[in-house]
């Protein structure tokens, strides 16, 4: 799950209705008889009135009529979580980084991570990012569960569209390495991040 969601119901435009709202990366969303997509950074003003979070945006003004949740989301959306927070790197991480050149997250990391092993995984790694370009990329993850902590977990980095790897390719390979999914998060403009772990009855 990306952010987070709620059943809301939205006004904009002359029109009401119910529907799902959620709070992605960096990126305001709602699913009902009509759908918005409000990017963080063309947002213009953002207000809570009565338990109700009013944006407003390029297109006109939104209310999404979010209760006890609204100031909650208003103070994510004007403090959106970085990259390297949003993935768990912590100051005492331990992490092994193969086939990921996003100079950016590098930096980041280096700035972040306690220890980082690169193109090869560090037994007892904390975390493991993988970049997946291809069906051979998900072949070392048999290998990567060996790497990490028993609470550990893997983030495979995959490009975005019809052109890159499938997710379900990559959710496929992921079981049959004994992992499961419990997060995706927006790596960059081009690459998705999911994370994996080892099911907490096998730790």
């Amino acid at each position: 799950m990306m952010g987070l969601e709620e059943q809301c119901t939205v006004v904009f435009s002359g029109r009401s209705s119910k529907g799902k709202a959620l709070l992605e990366t960096d990126t305001l969303l709602f699913r009902g008889d009509f759908r918005l997509e409000i990017s963080f950074k063309t947002i213009q003003s953002l207000v809570v009135e009565d338990r109700v979070l009013k944006v407003t945006f390029p297109e006109g003004v939104a209310l999404f009529q979010l209760g006890l949740q609204a100031e909650k989301w208003a103070e994510k959306i004007r403090n959106p979580k970085g990259l390297i927070d949003k993935l768990g790197v912590k100051t005492d991480s331990i992490v092994s980084v193969l086939k990921v050149q996003e100079e950016s997250f590098r930096k980041e990391l280096q700035d972040r991570a306690k220890e980082i092993s690169e193109d090869k995984a560090k037994k007892g790694s904390d975390l493991v990012f993988l970049g997946v370009e291809t069906l051979s990329d998900l072949k070392k993850l048999k290998t990567l569960v060996k790497a990490i902590k028993r609470e550990g977990a893997i983030w495979t980095i995959s490009p975005k569209g019809k052109t890159g790897i499938q997710e379900s390719e990559i959710l496929s390979a992921a079981k049959e390495a004994g992992l499961v999914a419990v997060k995706v998060a927006r790596f960059s403009e081009t690459h998705t991040a999911n994370k994996f772990v080892i099911p907490v009855a096998r730790r």
